[in-house]
Order: structure tokens, then sequence, then C-alpha cells
């Protein structure tokens, strides 16, 4: 079947291979392939394979313009994750955690960063492409890091990544300033993840045409590249062929999955997941009290124009969620007009409202929860005391809402909750939720934590303390544009 890739704004189309290298359309739009939704795909097949033949596949269907998938595929994985199948999937209590955060960075990132590099390697390789390629990504906490650690020293390639200032947890900021490589830059930001997300959107209309003809070509790391979003929809296939094997459901039952939401790329992934074929019931969309999107999948109404809060869950701090975008351009029948002027007023006052056609089609897949940072904290520590099993705070907010979906009686489908970090990446916060002190510095933390709960730390990060840091600039949001250029300029 032919994938075509066009832009969520406009009539620009592309085939995958190109969508992945440019990361956004060249009119501000999120590439996206209307024949998602009438995809032929054999996802019971799909689902007795191993992990890395079952990437294979999916990839193939969403992005077909990719030759020797299976060797991307096998050079992108094996042997970077602590199992085989990447992504385990374990029961706690009633429900069960798929396990995202054994990678190579302790978090879900990993599944995808640890592929889009190969795409890019591939895609530039097999369309003649010359242009070294710039990345440049703005990061809530877990994306710069996976990035990093997936495009340093990668040949033909750059990457800046920008970061809120004060708004990621400790041992997420040293995983970034201590960055190896030739190739990375690091930059924190005034302001929070949309000032970040903002400010690199704005480099990528302002800087792409300068550059032209230059040797250089912009791209992204972020979801809202579509090679970063293709990746991730593997897990929810493993996660449903799991639950098969461990009996607990039969072929073509339907299964809900929750997730801990903010930029909605990874919510996202397991809708493709659906519209591929796979049972998926509710997708479960848990938010801290940045709460954006829980209002506005229950009313069509979203407004940014809000108060920001910084959380114990940093990542999902974020008022923009740019996948929700692509969402969009399939609930509203695929109409790039309607899109845009949403867009458009998104950008110009903070706020729009959907129509109830477009908003029903939301409603018949996604269901929302939030937690408040008390009740966070009361999931954290409620997880550990019931079922010995420790879970960081994002995992927590979504905990909360696979907790509240069961109380409800809405749903009898099996749950699996999604979990995004390791809970070492935040030992203050769990530390608080387990009335523990948090004295020292992370570091000192990480080993307190490991001392109460036996857990075992991830040797990436228990390798941080000793390291260097090398990057230490900061910069205010309305400079990212500016210090974009200086580092195009001083990498000759």
């Amino acid at each position: 079947m032919i994938m075509t890739y066009k832009s969520t704004r406009g009539n620009f189309s592309t085939d995958s291979r190109h969508a992945v290298l440019q990361g956004i359309a060249p009119d501000g739009g999120l590439f996206t392939s209307p024949e998602i939704t009438d995809i032929h795909f054999d996802w019971k097949r799909c689902i007795t394979l191993p992990t890395e033949q079952m990437a294979t596949e999916i990839l193939k269907a969403l992005l077909p313009d990719f030759s020797e998938m299976e060797k991307l595929v096998e050079k992108a994985y094996h042997g970077k994750f602590e199992p085989e199948d990447l992504t385990p999937l374990v029961q706690v209590g009633e429900n069960w955690i798929l396990e995202l955060f054994r990678g190579p960075t302790s978090a879900f990132k990993d599944v995808a960063l640890s592929m889009l590099p190969q795409l890019i390697t591939a895609a530039r390789k097999q369309t003649g492409c010359s242009d070294r390629i710039v990345i440049l990504t703005a990061t809530s906490g877990d994306t710069g890091k996976a990035a990093l650690e997936g495009f340093h020293n990668v040949e033909g390639t750059q990457i800046i990544v920008f970061y809120p200032y004060g708004g990621v947890s400790e041992i997420q900021k040293a995983q970034m300033t201590t960055q190896e490589g030739e190739n990375v830059k690091v930059c924190a930001v005034r302001g929070n993840f949309d000032d970040c997300q903002r400010g690199v959107k704005q480099a990528f209309g302002e800087i792409s045409k300068k550059i032209q003809g230059t040797g250089k070509t912009l791209s992204s790391a972020n979801s809202i590249n579509i090679g970063r979003l293709a990746p991730q929809v593997v897990y929810y296939f493993s996660a449903y062929r799991d639950l098969l094997k461990a009996g607990r459901i039969g072929m073509g039952d339907k299964v809900d999955y929750v997730v801990p939401t903010g930029n909605f790329g990874d919510i996202l992934a397991g809708f493709y997941a659906k519209l591929m074929g796979l049972p998926v019931g509710m997708l479960i969309c848990a938010a801290n009290v940045n709460n954006v999107l829980t209002e506005f999948i229950r009313t069509g109404k979203y407004n940014r124009n809000r108060p920001f809060y910084k959380t114990d869950s940093p990542s999902m701090d974020i008022l923009v969620s740019s996948n929700l975008e692509r969402l969009l351009y399939l609930a509203c029948g695929k109409n790039t007009e309607k899109v845009s002027k949403w867009m458009q007023s998104l950008s110009t006052s903070g706020e729009f409202e959907v129509d109830s056609e477009t908003l029903c089609y939301i409603q018949r897949s996604f269901g929302t929860w939030y937690c408040t940072q008390e009740e966070t904290t009361e999931e954290i520590r409620d997880c550990w005391e019931k079922n010995h099993y420790l879970i960081d705070p994002h995992t927590a907010v979504a905990w909360h809402a696979a907790r509240r979906l069961r109380e409800s009686g809405k749903s009898s489908n099996p749950t699996v909750v999604l979990s995004t970090a390791s809970p070492y990446k935040f030992p203050q916060a769990v530390l608080k939720a387990l009335g523990t002190q948090t004295d020292g510095n992370g570091f000192k933390m990480i080993r307190t934590l490991h001392s109460i709960t036996g857990i075992p730390v991830p040797s990436n990060l228990s390798a941080l303390e000793n390291k260097q840091e090398k990057f230490t600039d900061v910069i205010n949001a309305d400079e990212i544009v500016s210090y974009v250029l200086k580092e195009l300029e001083q990498w000759k």
C-alpha cells in the first residue's frame, strides 16, 4: 500500500523518507499519512513475532519507502536494552505495567530514539542527500538525553537540545549536560517546555530557508517527527502479545491503555496501533495538574491561557501538546483548512474549539483523568506499600488514572499502564513519597532510595555522578533562533 505523508495544514506531500529527514512540514504542519485510516495490516500475524521482527513489520507498514528495515531495527535495538523484548510487561496488583524504561537512558523515549538515528541515516543515504542533518530538539526532560545518546557521533548529523532551566530533575539535567560526542550541544532556556518548543518551531520557520544550499538541513528528534512517533507503536502490540501469552486475554479481546501524557505523542502511537487493527479499547490520557489535554478531550475546548505548574512529573508540565494536531487532522476528516484555522487560533489567542463531530470522533477512543500533586505522591507510596513495586511520578499519574477507571466501573477491559521512566530519575520525589528525608544531591538520594528499596539502580544513572559537566549555557527563550544560527556558523 502507498503511504503518502502530507502536512496537517496544507497540500504539501512527500514520501516517508523525506518526511523523516525534514521532521516538520514547510508550512509548519506535521507530516501525517491520510492512508493510516485505511491501512490493511495483518496484526494477528504480527503479534506472534519476536519483538524485533514485530518492529520491522510495523515500521515497514508505516514507513514503506525505507529499504532494509530489518537491518535498521537490529542496529537500533540489538544488545542495547536490558531485556530482549525491550519493553517487558509485568503484573502489579490488578493491572499490568509496561516497563518502557529498560533502555540506555532509562526512559520510554529510548524505544523511538534508538531507531530515529538509523532512519535518518538511511533516509539520507537512500535519497542521495549529502547535507549534514542538524537535529533541533526541545525537551521536557527525557527526550533530550535519549536523542543525545542516539545521535552522538552519528556520521552526517549534529544535534542541539534545549531544556527548561530549572524545569527538569537533577538527574535528567546531569544526563544531558555530561553528554559526550563531537556533534552535540545542550542549552538551558529560561522558561518552560512550551517556550523551548515554541523557540525550536520558530527556528525551523526562520532558519530552514536561510541555510538552503549551505550543506545543512534542519530536522527534529521530537515526536513532531514521524520517525520518532512510528517506533512507539510497537510496544502497544508487544503488550497485547504478552497478555495473550499470559492467558489474560483471548485473541480479539480489547485492552485499555493508560498513558501519562504531555506532548501527546506516546498516546497517539496507541491510536495508530488501533487504526492498524490492534484491539485497543480506551486510550486514557492521564495528566498532572497542567490538565489542558484532559479538559480538551472532555469539552472540545483547548485553552493554554491558564496557570503553569511545575510538578514532580516535569516531563508532563506542558500546555501546548504538538501531536494533538495529528489527531485533529484525522478527527475532522483530514480537513487541512480546519486544522490550520485551529492552530492559528492557538498561536494568536491561545485557544480554539472543535466542532461536535470532531469531538465525538476523539471521545470514541480517548478517555481522561488527571492527578494532583498530592495524589501523585500518595500513588507512589501506595503502590510500593501494597505491591512492593516502585514507580516514578509520571507513572504514578497513570497509575492513579487506572485505579480511578477501575473504581468507576466504566470499563472491564484489562488495563495496561505505560511506565515511562525509572524511579531513579526522580529520587527526590520518590523519597518524599516514601516518607524519607531528601538531604544531599540527586546521587546521594539515589543511593538512599536503593538502600531503602533494594531495587537495582540502572548503570547509566549510577555512572553519572563522576562525569564532568560539559554544557552550561543558559539563554532566554527569544534567543533560541540566534543561538542556533551561531552554532551552525561554528559547525563548519
